[in-house]
């Protein structure tokens, strides 16, 4: 058998073995890349972590951004309440303000008010005084006069007096005058009628008669008149002013009527007629009788 030229022999191999590169070369190398190979994996293993603590910190920074803005929010927005509370607090001044001053203009008018209001109640008081002293001066004035016509009064019921008439009869109270024959009716003793006669032909009504007047003399206080009743003319002739002029009529004969005359004037007489209650009358008396053929 052949030897290729190329293949070294057995011996040329152990001399090239021998003649090789040392172990602890090896040996370094491999201790060297084992060192690599450790440092390496350290450096991934602390990178891995490192980008394992960067994204959580990022998160975290992605927290506490969202928490910034949200405080930022909240912040703007307190801020903002600060403003609006400040602005209301502005008006709200304002307006104290101005409420102050309106509460002072209305204390000085009201004050203004009440003080014209006392000096129109002093004034109306002074005044009042004044009208009720002059009341109290009339009320005590008509007192006396109240008195005084109490005091007439009673002299013209002292002046009522009963006289004879023409026929014999004592009558009953005579009046002289309008306010005697007020009286008279005031007392309600007889029915009165009070008249004005004037001189004509014709007769006038008074009360339940008929009476004519046919003569007067006013200087004498005499007159004449003819008394229509029961179908019968009575004729008094020159009877004096204040003399009862009597004359009976059928149903009545237990009292007279009477006629007196306490005015006697040119043409006319003034007077009145009395009769008894109990005769009744058809008519009511009247200031003055209307005259009936």
């Amino acid at each position: 058998m052949s030897i290729s030229p190329n293949v070294p022999s057995a011996q040329e191999s152990y001399h090239y073995e021998n003649m090789g590169t040392p172990r602890w070369i090896v040996v370094l190398f491999v201790i060297l890349f084992a060192g690599l190979a450790a440092f390496g994996y350290f450096e991934y293993s602390g990178q891995s972590r490192l980008e394992a603590s960067l994204a959580k910190a990022q998160e975290q920074n992605k927290v506490l951004s969202a928490q910034l803005e949200q405080a930022n929010s909240r912040l703007a927005d307190l801020k903002a309440h600060v403003e609006v509370t400040e602005q209301k607090v502005g008006i709200t001044q304002a307006e104290l303000a101005r409420t102050k001053s309106r509460a002072e203009t209305i204390l000085k008018e009201q004050t203004a008010s009440d003080q014209k209001l006392t000096a129109q109640l002093t004034e109306v008081k002074k005044e009042s005084e004044e009208k009720i002293g002059a009341v109290a001066t009339e009320v005590g004035g008509a007192k006396k006069d109240i008195e005084a016509t109490k005091s007439d009064l009673e002299a013209t019921k002292s002046k009522l007096d009963r006289a004879t008439g023409d026929l014999g009869v004592m009558s009953g109270l005579i009046a002289h005058n309008r306010d005697d024959l007020e009286e008279l009716k005031r007392r309600g003793d007889r029915n009165y009628y009070e008249f004005t006669l004037k001189r004509t032909k014709t007769p006038q009504r008074v009360g339940p008669v008929q009476v004519n007047l046919t003569k007067t003399d006013q200087k004498r206080s005499k007159y004449t008149v003819t008394v229509f009743v029961d179908d019968r003319a009575i004729e008094k002739k020159d009877k004096t002013a204040g003399e009862p002029v009597q004359f009976y009529v059928r149903g009545a004969r237990m009292a007279p009527y009477e006629m007196v005359v306490f005015d006697v004037g040119k043409d006319q007489v003034t007077g009145y007629l009395s009769t008894p209650k109990d005769t009744g009358a058809a008519n009511p008396a009247a200031s003055s009788a209307k005259p009936q053929s």
